[in-house]
């Protein structure tokens, strides 16, 4: 019987492939055994999964009581010291919600703003953004306003953080154990109330899943959903497209890529256009490629290194990026097409995800959430996640850490331009490691934990099993991709 054909098929249990999952599950009694009945009781993994993804999500807040109680409204370097900042109750009042302004219509008077003469987020950001502001109390002062509307928020992204759970959790049928990779992810805890992020992420989870059951019209309208919300989502059609030309399916990109586009248009147009003076771009909605064009070399990118260690402002940075990033988009292709076997969909969109966080002028400490579902699906092993992750931990402390330096003025309380670069190297190189280790996976398919059992691409949808189409190099010459064996789940090959 065929993998797609046993219903009955057992989840793949992680204790039992994994040195560092068997290890770790000691904790809570050890390993499952083999005649366990999995799936028999309320407590199916998908659930157990969502729960825990909750809990590290409210463990995030706790994490944050220092700010909340005092340190984003008193003391100069506070919220960095005790590593608890966050954009959201800051930008309740700097971005007019506390008095009633219509982002990307009304203009945000300086004094409010500082500067900032729109809302500088993607248009269904914004909406979320506004809506959290509906449900925050207009009485009371501007401090216990700000912390309401930082609890909202949370608790709109806490239902983020349930579907990111589940869609990962089910968009690898035989694997849903990965998705505590998600759930237990340290920096996901850390960094998910910082920003409005994890609404986007959640939309692309839910496009990847539909994708996986071969719903190529619904993947491309949460993919234009997440785009309008963030603009990294778009960059998985790149993924798309490589795969589909290669296995021959590219009516399902198209269809994919269709939906995207229209999903995009319906939330922007609305606002994109004014009719006042004729038809023209709204400033309001230009504002946040504007800000994202014209920002310069920011916290947490290699451009820093650079601009810090050379003196050198490096005002052709947007040249730069977008060389370096154009170049690894060729690598992806180029891997893509001559990988000896196809690789997976969420291979290459880590990859692609990564080569943007990495050739970008800015990172903030909240986009490693982009990464953290794709690397659960792209590479499910504890150990090179868990590094991956310390490394990430270490930048989101020297970040804060570095502001605090800079704010304490001659005190000098934190770390030193120095250290901070020592962190954004780490950083580098951590998302470096998992890439090498992806990029290794897709060359030597028998070294990827999802294929071990003799699956393809369980995330695939139309991909999965398809036989190819279009190769390049030596992929032309690998004739074991065709035609790949059917085998039963749960045999793994050593």
């Amino acid at each position: 019987m065929s993998v797609r054909e046993d219903p009955q098929a057992q989840p793949v249990r992680p204790t039992a492939e994994d040195p560092v999952a068997a290890a770790g599950s000691e904790l809570i009694g050890g390993p499952t055994g083999r005649r366990a009945l999995l799936g028999t009781s309320w407590w199916t993994p998908v659930r157990i999964v969502a729960i825990v993804a909750i809990g590290m999500f409210a463990l995030g807040m706790v994490q944050k009581l220092p700010c909340y109680d005092g340190g984003w409204f008193y003391g100069a370097t506070a919220q960095y010291t005790h590593a608890c900042y966050s954009d959201i109750p800051h930008l309740y009042n700097g971005r007019g919600f506390a008095i009633d302004l219509v982002p990307y219509f009304d203009r945000i008077p300086d004094n409010v703003s500082g500067g900032m003469q729109y809302l500088e987020y993607p248009v269904l950001t914004g909406l979320f953004m506004e809506i959290a502001s509906w449900m925050t109390p207009h009485g009371g002062s501007i401090q216990d306003r700000e912390q309401i509307y930082w609890l909202v928020n949370a608790g709109m992204l806490m239902v983020c953080t349930a579907v990111i759970a589940v869609c990962v959790a089910r968009t690898h049928r035989r694997r849903p154990w990965d998705a505590l990779l998600v759930a237990l992810a340290p920096a996901f805890a850390l960094t998910a109330t910082i920003n409005w992020d994890l609404f986007a992420v959640a939309l692309t989870a839910a496009a990847l899943l539909m994708w996986s059951r071969s719903r190529p019209l619904a993947a491309g309208v949460l993919l234009g959903l997440a785009t309008a919300a963030k603009l990294y989502p778009g960059l998985l059609l790149g993924a798309l497209l490589v795969l589909c030309l290669r296995a021959g399916r590219l009516r399902a990109f198209w269809t994919a890529a269709g939906g995207a586009l229209a999903a995009w248009l319906v939330v922007n147009l609305p606002v994109m256009i004014s009719t006042q003076g004729g038809l023209h771009i709204r400033d309001g909605w230009k504002t946040f490629y504007t800000f994202s064009q014209e920002r310069p070399v920011d916290f947490g990118s290699v451009w820093l290194i650079i601009s810090q260690r050379t003196g050198n402002p490096l005002e052709d940075v947007n040249t730069y990026g977008t060389v370096l990033m154009a170049l690894a988009c060729l690598g992806v292709a180029a891997l893509a097409l001559c990988a000896p076997r196809r690789p997976r969909l969420a291979q290459l969109s880590f990859l692609i995800v990564a080569a943007f966080v990495l050739t970008n002028k800015v990172y903030s400490p909240q986009y490693v959430l982009w990464l953290i579902p794709l690397a659960a699906l792209a590479r499910p092993r504890w150990r090179d996640f868990l590094v991956w992750q310390a490394c990430e931990v270490m930048y989101f402390l020297g970040i804060w850490m570095y502001l605090a330096y800079t704010g304490s003025g001659d005190q000098h309380r934190g770390l030193p331009a120095e250290g901070y670069q020592l962190a954004i190297a780490v950083h580098l190189l951590g998302t470096l490691y998992l890439c090498a280790l992806i990029v290794r996976d897709a060359l030597v398919p028998e070294r990827d934990p999802v294929r071990r059992d003799g699956s393809d691409d369980p995330g695939g949808g139309v991909l999965d099993r398809a036989p190819d189409a279009f190769v390049l190099g030596e992929a032309r010459r690998a004739s074991r991709y065709e035609g790949a064996a059917l085998v039963d789940w749960g045999v793994h090959r050593d």
